[in-house]
């Protein structure tokens, strides 16, 4: 296929078009600075599409993603491997534009929290694996922003002739998006959703009590169990204006859109990092016990001092931090996990917090680290399989992408991946929020419910 140098928008948009229709071949990539265009217009921009959203809330760093120059998927045990292997074989032969590395492409997406996931009603847009290289990809850091397009040219085509009209596809998105009208993610106040919680107060006791069963009987030393949120709304509920309300509530958190098909989003505002991998450096954390914040500077303070000093908490994240020891230490050539836990304070509730860094002996990118480490103590249990299989056996409903990885893979394989809690999926009317809590033998049922019920609140707040 020749390349035609197209003289406007529609001309390049049949270009593209031509393109996207091949889905094999070789990764095409170019950019242009973007300055003054905003993630929130972008995305505005792309509804329709498909959509991710990235923000790093401790570096400030945003990607936005809209359209899909290629789908990464993988099933099974082996879907750890199939996305490694596709996204070695995509960036391998790829030619990449070098002007600056925060534009470089990247795949986002991440994974169901169970290999042997299969999709419900809620989950259906979903796959056990699954990774968006984006049409056009906007990332940003401080006031420097770059939009990049992202091509797959079919093979034998030249790319010398391929870029030339990719920059003038790209200078014509500029222009579009810079021209068109923008309207403000619309206001989610003022709805009043029907709330359901379909999991009883009864069966939530027995389920735990059976977990305090297991830990008598079996070498189970923790087990984390969840419960659902359901929302129904007369109207259609924004994703948009929830996302925004997710970045002006929680700064210092991970903000993510997965939306892989018009009106099927996930998204959320997880504090947990899973891993981060540049290199050879690894990042991770143990994040686990938790408590409400207090309603006044006093009564928060003693929450804080009582969470520390609480003795089921602390044997709970000593759990998840042990683990995080044990499975580290083999693939680490150095590696340094803080003595004793701090406190994490988000706007609603405490956790405590260890920090873990290291130095790997092998790099080989992120997703071996990914695979490693979830489900961490901290969202499954301990020991693993065994959590694993009491999850499968006792909770009533699918968790499907819940508490499991999200993020991104870049050209070295390197990338980072939070775990997806504080989540929510919305389709068009109905949205579904997940919240649970991590069972040890000196749990008590009406606690864990409690402590459930403040988990949920901030995607119900953002929702109502």
């Amino acid at each position: 296929m020749s390349t035609p140098s197209p003289a406007h928008p529609k001309a390049t948009e049949r270009l593209l078009t031509e393109y996207q229709a091949e889905r094999n071949g070789r990764l095409v990539s170019v950019s242009r600075p973007a300055p003054g265009l905003t993630a929130e217009r972008f995305l505005a921009q792309a509804a329709g599409h498909e959509r991710v959203y990235w923000r790093d809330g401790r570096s400030g760093v945003v990607f936005a993603g809209m359209g899909a120059a290629l789908d990464i998927f993988g099933y099974g045990e082996n879907r750890y491997r199939t996305v490694e292997r596709q996204a070695r074989e995509l960036f391998a032969q790829a030619t990449l534009d070098r002007q600056n590395p925060l534009a470089a492409p990247r795949l986002f997406g991440g994974f169901a929290f169970s290999d042997d996931f299969i999709p419900d009603v809620t989950w259906s847009a979903f796959h056990p694996a699954h990774f968006i290289l984006p049409h056009y990809q906007l990332a940003s850091a401080g006031p420097e922003s770059w939009l990049t397009l992202n091509i797959l040219i079919p093979d034998g085509e030249s790319v010398d002739e391929a870029r030339a009209g990719l920059e003038e596809a790209l200078a014509d998105r500029l222009t579009l998006l810079g021209n068109q009208t923008y309207r403000a993610s619309e206001n989610l106040a003022g709805l009043t959703p029907e709330i359901d919680y379909p999991l009883s107060y009864a069966a939530w006791e027995e389920m735990i009590e059976t977990a305090r069963r297991a830990f008598q009987t079996t070498p189970l030393q923790k087990v984390v169990l969840s419960r659902i949120c359901q929302i129904r709304s007369g109207h259609p509920i924004h994703t948009d204006a929830a996302l925004a309300q997710l970045e002006a509530r929680y700064p210092g958190c991970y903000i993510f859109l997965f939306e892989p098909r018009p009106q099927h989003a996930f998204l959320g505002a997880p504090p947990e990092l899973l891993v981060s991998v540049q290199g050879d450096r690894l990042e991770t954390m143990g994040l686990a016990g938790s408590a409400p914040r207090g309603a006044t500077p006093e009564e928060d303070a003693a929450n804080g001092a009582a969470l520390l000093a609480s003795a089921k908490d602390r044997h709970e994240h000593g759990l998840v931090v042990d683990t995080l020891r044990r499975r580290l230490q083999p693939v680490t050539r150095q590696l340094a996990i803080a003595d004793e836990p701090e406190l994490m304070t988000l706007s609603n509730i405490h956790h405590l917090h260890t920090s873990v860094t290291g130095l790997l002996a092998d790099p080989q990118g992120v997703l071996p680290l990914v695979e490693l480490l979830h489900p961490t103590p901290a969202l499954g249990g301990s020991p693993r399989e065994l959590a694993l299989d009491f999850i499968r056996t006792h909770e009533p409903t699918l968790r499907g992408w819940y508490a499991a990885p999200v993020g991104w893979i870049d050209a070295g394989l390197d990338g980072t991946f939070a775990v997806a809690i504080r989540s929510a999926v919305i389709q068009e009317k109905r949205a579904w929020l997940y919240a649970g809590g991590g069972i040890v033998p000196g749990s008590i049922p009406a606690k864990e419910w409690e402590e459930t019920r403040w988990k949920f609140k901030p995607m119900l707040g953002v929702l109502q």
